[in-house]
């Protein structure tokens, strides 16, 4: 059964969609499509929708390959079934290796090479992680010419923060990035991006926590919720 996914026209020889919380099988607060098994809900669930998932973009789950995501800068290279490194990215040069990004509010980012041997990189950027650089490590990672994008993640319009981030956020990115009390992880994003270099950059801008019909958000339901994501390989 295929599930919903917002595809990225990729240049290049890739796939890579994000996902929505639709098409699963998890019941109650993790309805539908959750990805997360550290979450509460039933593992044989969690591996369905994995399943439905990979099934979707035409892989096999057994080779889907996880980080063990920890809110830094680490981005390790993908290995077939590898699901128990800790990082916040992923990357391969390998065909038909799928990678797989968790997200319920912070960013996930693909990251394409567009010369040379084709890699793709997934990356799950939190704020501590955009400060902690998960983007420059992914961008060091492929080396070369790369697109990027931004995909579903909380908004400026609900993302509001702490004295202590909106300072760290405001001398690293400028006061444009703080609207009020609200911090702007999109346009933070964006701008380190083209900073490491990286050639060309589209966003999505869609808000996870105004859309609690498609996407989880832990920001608007607390701890117990799901987790959508963003999946990737070099076909």
């Amino acid at each position: 059964m295929s599930v919903p996914l917002i595809r990225w026209d990729a240049p290049g020889p890739y796939t890579v969609a994000f996902s929505t919380r639709l098409g699963g099988v998890s019941e109650g607060s993790y309805e539908s499509l959750n990805l997360g098994r550290r979450t509460r809900d039933e593992p044989g669930n969690v591996d369905e929708n994995r399943r439905r998932l990979c099934e979707t973009v035409d892989v096999e789950p057994e080779r889907l390959a996880l980080n063990r995501q920890v809110h830094a800068a680490t981005v390790n290279r993908a290995a077939a079934g590898e699901r128990s490194k800790d990082g916040d990215g992923l990357w391969t040069d390998e065909p038909d290796l799928p990678m797989l990004a968790f997200s319920a509010d912070c960013l996930p980012i693909a990251l394409a090479r567009l010369n040379g041997t084709a890699g793709l990189a997934l990356l799950h950027a939190g704020r501590l992680g955009l400060l902690e650089g998960i983007v420059q490590a992914g961008v060091a990672a492929l080396r070369g010419r790369i697109a990027a994008i931004v995909g579903p993640a909380i908004g400026p319009c609900c993302y509001e923060v702490g004295e202590e981030i909106a300072a760290a956020y405001r001398a690293r990115f400028g006061p444009d990035v703080l609207q009020g009390r609200n911090l702007d992880l999109w346009t933070a994003a964006e701008r380190v991006l083209r900073e490491a270099g990286v050639d060309a950059v589209e966003r999505l801008d869609v808000c996870t926590a105004c859309s609690a019909d498609r996407f989880f958000s832990h920001r608007r339901d607390g701890p117990v919720t799901g987790r959508q994501g963003v999946i990737g390989y070099v076909a």
